[in-house]
Parts: structure tokens; C-alpha cells; sequence
């Protein structure tokens, strides 16, 4: 019976370091498998973020060539109504440049606009906190939305002022 008892005792310790592992292994592998899922979650979060920098780019684009095209078809009505007017009709002479320098004008808030947007997302990209780069893009979209409704704006204004222009021959 001492040599049983003597044998266990020998394997008390082994025992107890089994269970032990047993216990705390499991807990070790959880650690890691929630650090992993913790870096699957930002790999994630940050794929999506830069998802929607590229699509806020996409959309800038899209939006800058309809602006662009929208100035060029303003610029070729009011080149063909200058050709239409006459030559001695100083106010429509007068009119006319005015709508140009509103032209010229969109053009170059365009470019800047253009340039400002394409900063601010260069330094989102490079923002390191995940939460200021997600607010960052919120408020670049905000922005984006506004800027457009303005430049809707003054595209109107110069529609209307073109249409003015337009109508001024019909009416003398």
C-alpha cells in the first residue's frame, strides 16, 4: 500500500500540471482567437473605410465631369448666342461677360474644390484612429453633398442668366 501511495504521489504533481493545462489552455487558445478576431475586425472595418474613400473619389469624378460637361454646354450656348447678337448691342456685349465671368468663375471654385477634396482624403487615408478616420468620411460626404447643392446653384443662376440672354433678341 506505501508503494501505491508512494507511486501516486509521484504522479500528483504530473496530475495537477495536466489539469492545469487542461483548465488554462483553453483560455489561452480563447485570448488568441479574440486577438485574431479583434485584428479580422479591423482589417475589416479599415477595408471598408477605404471602400468608401475610394467610392467618395468615384463619386467626386462622376460629379466633377457632369459639373464640367454642364460648363462646357453653358459656355457653347453662350458662345452661339454672342454670334447671334448684334454687334453694336453694348448691354447684351455687356450681359454676355458677365455670364462668361460666371463661367470662368465655376470653373476655377471647381478646381479648388477639386484639389480641397482630394487633400482631405489624402489625409483621411492617413489617419491612424479608426473611429476619427470613420467620422472624417461622414463629414466629407456632408460636405460633398453641400458643395454639389451649391455648385448646383450657381449652375442655375448662369442657366437663367443665359436664358435672359437668349431671350433679349426675341424681345427688341
Amino acid at each position: 500500500m506505501e508503494i501505491k501511495k508512494a507511486a501516486l504521489m509521484r504522479h500528483v504533481p504530473t496530475l495537477g500540471i495536466g489539469i492545469l493545462t487542461i483548465t488554462f489552455l483553453p483560455l489561452c487558445n480563447l485570448a488568441t482567437a479574440q486577438d485574431v478576431t479583434d485584428e479580422l475586425r479591423q482589417e475589416q472595418t479599415k477595408s471598408r473605410q477605404q471602400q468608401r474613400l475610394e467610392e467618395l473619389r468615384r463619386q467626386e469624378q462622376i460629379k466633377q465631369l457632369q459639373r464640367d460637361q454642364k460648363i462646357n454646354e453653358q459656355q457653347q450656348e453662350l458662345d452661339r448666342i454672342r454670334r447671334q447678337a448684334p454687334r453694336s448691342d453694348t448691354q447684351s456685349k455687356q450681359d454676355s461677360s458677365q455670364v462668361q465671368q460666371q463661367l470662368d468663375q465655376q470653373q476655377v471654385e471647381q478646381q479648388l474644390q477639386r484639389l480641397q477634396n482630394e487633400r482631405q482624403i489624402d489625409r483621411v487615408q492617413r489617419e491612424q484612429d479608426q473611429l476619427r478616420q470613420q467620422q472624417r468620411i461622414d463629414q466629407l460626404q456632408r460636405d460633398g453633398q453641400i458643395d454639389h447643392l451649391r455648385n448646383q446653384l450657381r449652375r442655375n443662376q448662369v442657366q437663367q442668366d443665359l436664358d435672359r440672354l437668349r431671350q433679349q433678341p426675341l424681345n427688341r
